[in-house]
């Protein structure tokens, strides 16, 4: 495992820099570097953006739009976009469902779908977890009975991310009830506008709109949108969650909130001086820098493992890069000191005009704060990692 960059990946790191510089629309990246909501219209303009200099998906083969570049230049593409105030690359098509169409999907099911996964022109979200079956998938109740070419679907789908943006979905159900759970479950895909589809919002603690209930009644799906074998599911969707993980695991955020609580620690005044100043706290930022790079390490050692199952490895980031993304925004609220109190949902919003600190809004902190409070569960828990981890290393 190499710690240090190559020539080549230092060239490559500048020229993604200057790049998201260059081309990044500053009110997105305003929108961004403040918290703020970002619209669905901006992660669009910023896909497309990327696609025209070929980095769309930079983790594809080039047979399928993407560059071929391994694993170590993927991670630092990811790091420097966040780092310069890009907004998160939509994970569901690019680095979800792409991966898993690419080793499980038909060749005619790529060709129908990676190209506008380039584009965003299809935006994809994950119909996994249910009312009573999120930690415990296998207890999923979504059913789908094949009747001739089509499956007819039933059920409800909950904490789907951007399902009010999505015009696809792709779906865990039950095909079968024999034998063990894991075994009567595959892997489908569907549009959103299919008759039968209702989509109910969910209202999270940042008054946000990010999650939502997707409902089935009756949905008819062709059966050619079956991904994998019939009754193959559950080992494709223990393949997507390694992706998915390893994305929570946010190398790139990390860097970027350890970076925006250095600058907010310096700006705000404690006792008449900057509150790095203060013993304790300049501890905890110290503390989460050296988290932050050992959190490093730990990802060059999964990249250290191209081509290789990342299993638990996958678990152990996840944990480490969703707890550091909560002490991170911890820390930023701090900063804000009273600017804090008021719980300003609205902050979130563009255009929002209120009370500011040093000469930048902080009122947007608390809500990211609230909002942030989510990420050791969604993914799969911190205890059902933990649990993950001790069977795949301790046995």
């Amino acid at each position: 495992m190499e710690l240090t960059e190559t020539s080549e990946e230092k060239a490559f790191r500048a020229e993604v820099r200057e790049f998201v510089a260059k081309n990044l629309p500053t009110d997105i990246r305003e929108r961004v570097m403040g918290l703020r909501r970002v619209e669905r219209e901006d992660y669009v303009r910023w896909q497309r953006i990327l696609h025209a200099r070929g980095w769309g998906a930079v983790a594809w083969p080039k047979e399928y739009g993407g560059t071929g570049l391994n694993a170590v230049y993927r991670s630092i593409f990811d790091e420097e976009c966040h780092v310069g105030g890009a907004p998160r690359q939509i994970p569901m098509g690019v680095s979800m469902l792409a991966p898993v169409l690419l080793k499980f999907g038909t060749e005619e099911q790529r060709r129908q779908y990676l190209p506008r996964i380039l584009t965003l022109d299809d935006w994809w979200c994950q119909g996994y977890s249910e009312p009573g079956a999120g930690s415990d998938l296998a207890s999923l109740k979504c059913r789908a009975e094949r009747k001739g070419d089509v499956y007819v679907i039933n059920g409800q789908k909950t904490w789907t991310t951007y399902a009010q943006w999505a015009t696809k979905i792709f779906c865990l159900v039950r095909t079968s009830s024999e034998g063990k759970p894991q075994q009567g479950i595959s892997f489908v895909l569907a549009d959103m506008n299919t008759p039968g589809i209702s989509v109910q919002p969910i209202k999270t603690l940042d008054q946000g709109h990010d999650i939502n209930s997707v409902f089935f009644d009756n949905v008819e799906v062709p059966v050619a949108n079956l991904v994998g074998e019939e009754g193959a599911g559950w080992d494709i969707a223990k393949y997507l969650l390694g992706h998915e993980r390893t994305g929570i695991a946010g190398l790139g955020l990390c860097k970027r909130l350890l970076r925006q609580v250095k600058h907010h620690a310096t700006q705000q005044k404690h006792r008449g001086l900057p509150l790095i100043e203060d013993r304790r706290f300049r501890d905890r930022v110290a503390t989460l820098e050296m988290d932050v790079t050992a959190h490093e390490w730990a990802m060059r050692r999964l990249l250290s493992l191209e081509g290789g199952d990342a299993g638990a490895v996958a678990s152990v980031l996840k944990i480490r890069g969703s707890e550091i993304q909560q002490e991170a925004t911890a820390l930023l609220l701090e900063c804000a000191g009273p600017h804090a109190l008021p719980y300003l949902p609205d902050a979130l919003e563009q255009g929002w005009k209120g009370d500011t600190a040093a000469g930048e809004n902080v009122n947007a902190l608390a809500p990211s704060y609230f909002d942030f409070r989510k990420s050791t569960i969604y993914g799969g828990t911190t205890e059902i990692q933990k649990t993950i981890i001790a069977k795949s290393i301790l046995g």
